[in-house]
Parts: structure tokens; C-alpha cells; sequence
């Protein structure tokens, strides 16, 4: 698999590490940081190991030390520093730096010990906010930039979404303490569902009633739950689905849905920004971000 992603450019480097171009070129030239090999045609080009060097100088020159004392490490010592400054402070670009090179890699040992040392000084929820959504913030922008490919995404997403799965299993013998059942879903051809996976976890932690159905659910399913006496809260998360122009013709139709019941829908992500909820006659509430509903809830 690592034959995948073996080599970076310097605007790759840029993109993963937040330091500019010029930059890297100083601390090539200045303190011989990097090696990187250069095509027939005298690109740059960088290997996965210059890759790693980068995130951990990154790492310590952000924690005070100068790059000319790190330039004077080696590449065990430098990696050494980086591992015990992360581990002892729990710090959490460290851990990001980690996961990136654990996704361009497809490596997932590297992904779960990562994890696994997290787990020593944060819970779940704090590495999730603290880490995991930063994290994907940031693959969100890798992508945009062609730095990485669908297959980077759709790998270290399914990791994470595991771990929301684990943590969420074991909250799911507890007895819920409230009436209200909150049903989530996703748009048909929505796959994108790490969010509404943590928040399921969060609302479950709550004591909160919840039906997790997963992606791309038909709209005409909501009204199998009417027959519930339960108070239900419908709610869909949107990143790619439904597009800009089906959007307002989507929410219409859950208003034929829903109008004329009890029963309240929130709607989560940018998408929403282009909604008015007073053009709609049913109990629609929207959001931004996941961490925006869990203020309310």
C-alpha cells in the first residue's frame, strides 16, 4: 500500500506542515534540515522520511526550541524529542502530525498507537475535540489541494469512525433517561458521517433515546416513526448532499413530511447557511457544526 504516497512536493509540504515554501527552502539551505531529490527536470521532490523530519522539527520549534539547536540532532534524536515532548504534555498537534503520516501511509498500527497514547492523558470526547475534529478540518483543506487522494480520506475516516463505534458500544446498556428518541440520518448519496457519528455517541452518553440509521436514507422512511408515541427529533447532517440546487426542493419535501406533526428536525453543516427556516412550515432548526447543537442540547 505504501507505494500509494511515497513522494511529496514542497507545496505538499507546505500544505501538511503549515510552514511556507520559502520556509522550508531557508531551512534547507541554512541548517541542511531536508535532502530532498530532484527530478530530470530539477523539481523538488520529498521523501516520507523528510516528510516525518518536517512534522517533528515543526513540532519542537513550536515549543521553543530553535531550529539551529534541532538542526545540530539527528534524525532519532530529533524524532526522540518530538515523541517524549508529545507524550508528556499530551500535545495535540503532535498527535495530528501522527494521524497525518498514519493516513498518507495507510498505516493503521500507527494510527492506533497514536490513539492508544492519547488515551493516557485525554477521554474519548476530549480527543475527539480536541484532536480529531482539527484533524479532519485540516484533511478537509489536503483535499481541496490534491495534497492527498479520496482513498487517504476514506481510510483514516473509517478508522475514526470505528473508535466513535467502540466508545458508543459501550454506552448502549445504559437505560435512557429521557422520552425523547432523536433519529439520525444522512441525505441518499451523503456518505459523509463522522459528525452525526460522534453526535449519536454524545446524545447516547446524555441518557438521550437514539436511532442511528446511517447514510443515504429515502426521506419517505421518516414516517414508519410517526407510530411512535415518543417524542422524535429528526436529524441529517450535510456535506456534499443534496446539491446547492436541490436544496431548497430537498427541505420542501421533508416539510411535506413533517408538517402537521409534533415532531422537530435539525439540520447540520454549511449547507444550511443557504436556508431560511421561515420559508418552511415545520419545526426546523439548523446548525453549522456539530459542536453548535451540542450547546443547545
Amino acid at each position: 500500500m505504501n507505494n500509494i504516497k511515497q513522494d511529496f512536493t514542497i507545496k505538499d509540504l507546505e500544505n501538511i506542515s503549515g510552514i511556507k515554501a520559502h520556509t522550508i527552502r531557508i531551512w534547507e539551505k541554512r541548517y541542511n534540515l531536508l535532502q530532498p531529490k530532484r527530478t530530470d527536470t530539477n523539481i523538488r521532490y520529498y521523501s516520507h522520511s523528510n516528510l516525518q523530519k518536517l512534522l517533528n522539527v515543526v513540532l519542537l520549534n513550536k515549543n521553543n526550541y530553535k531550529v539551529s539547536k534541532i538542526a545540530k540532532m539527528n534524525v532519532e534524536e530529533i524524532k526522540l524529542q518530538a515523541r517524549e515532548l508529545a507524550f508528556a504534555e499530551a500535545i495535540d498537534d503532535e498527535a495530528i502530525n501522527s494521524f497525518k503520516l498514519a493516513m498518507l501511509q495507510f498505516d493503521k498500527a500507527l494510527f492506533n498507537n497514536t490513539y492508544d497514547q492519547l488515551l493516557h492523558k485525554k477521554t474519548f470526547r476530549e480527543i475527539f475535540k480536541d484532536v480529531f475534529i482539527p484533524f479532519l478540518d485540516h484533511i478537509g483543506l489536503l483535499w481541496q489541494t490534491d495534497t492527498v487522494l479520496p482513498a487517504h480520506e476514506h481510510f483514516i475516516s473509517n478508522l475514526i469512525a470505528q473508535k466513535i463505534h467502540i466508545n458508543t458500544e459501550k454506552l448502549q446498556y445504559s437505560i435512557p433517561k429521557s422520552n425523547k428518541t432523536y433519529v439520525l440520518f444522512l441525505p441518499e448519496n451523503e456518505i459523509h458521517e463522522l459528525g452525526l457519528l460522534y453526535l449519536n455517541y454524545e446524545l447516547v452518553l446524555r441518557g438521550t433515546h437514539t436511532i442511528y440509521l446511517g447514510q443515504s436514507l429515502p426521506l419517505d422512511n421518516l414516517s414508519y416513526f410517526f407510530e411512535n408515541k415518543r417524542e422524535i427529533t429528526f436529524v441529517t447532517s450535510l456535506t456534499v448532499q443534496p446539491y446547492d440546487d436541490k436544496l431548497i426542493p430537498y427541505f420542501k419535501e421533508i416539510e411535506g413530511v413533517l408538517q402537521n406533526t409534533h415532531h422537530k428536525f435539525i439540520a447540520i453543516g454549511y449547507k444550511t447557511e443557504q436556508l431560511n427556516i421561515d420559508d418552511f412550515d415545520f419545526n426546523l432548526s439548523i446548525f453549522s457544526s456539530v459542536k453548535d447543537v451540542l450547546k443547545v442540547l
